[in-house]
């Protein structure tokens, strides 16, 4: 007869999450997500397989938390100024007295730019080129551009988010407000 679960899972995923936001991936270890979570290896490898594994629904946990500041995004009508909008959207979060900063995403891209991990590398590109293609389609919204300045203006915007979410983990609110409007003033 199988253990019934004495945790409910979305909750020990999210303190995982927090974790992993915190440290990044190989910084985690098991003894520190038994201790964060409040269960044992054993519930962890029972469940998720094994770290990866339980990353993996981190992200997963991630992206629902941030789908609302994504679907706005997507579905607003004003071209750059919604990408701009996003950029504070997406680091608003940053100024609040908790202690995680930047995008977990952000992190994690960097994190495994140089890894063979082949499922997650696959989840940071998924989510990278859906959010190039949503920056695409609101610079086209700008009939004078060209296809060639959009897709420069689109990798540049992409790389300013990097650069933004990296920043947000150490810069103030000014500093980062600035950077954001520098960013738009050559767009």
């Amino acid at each position: 007869m199988a253990r019934k679960k004495e945790y409910i899972e979305t909750e020990v995923v999210e303190k995982a999450m927090q974790l992993f936001w915190r440290n990044g991936y190989e910084t985690t270890s098991m003894q520190m997500l038994e201790k964060e979570m409040g269960i044992n290896k054993f519930s962890i490898y029972s469940s998720f397989g094994n770290k990866n594994g339980l990353f993996l629904e981190c992200l997963k946990c991630y992206k629902e938390k941030i789908s609302n500041i994504f679907e706005k995004f997507k579905n607003a009508p004003n071209g750059i100024e919604d990408i701009k909008q996003f950029f504070y959207d997406s680091v608003s979060s940053n100024f609040n007295d908790d202690y995680i900063k930047g995008c977990l995403i952000t992190n994690t891209y960097n994190e495994f730019s140089n890894k063979e991990d082949k499922a997650i590398k696959e989840q940071m590109n998924a989510f990278m080129n859906n959010l190039k293609l949503i920056i695409i389609d609101k610079l086209k919204k700008d009939s004078t551009k060209s296809e060639a300045a959009i897709l420069e203006q689109a990798n540049y915007l992409l790389l300013a988010k990097h650069g933004l979410a990296a920043a947000a983990r150490v810069n103030s609110k000014k500093e980062i407000e600035d950077y954001i409007e520098m960013t738009f003033k050559n767009i």
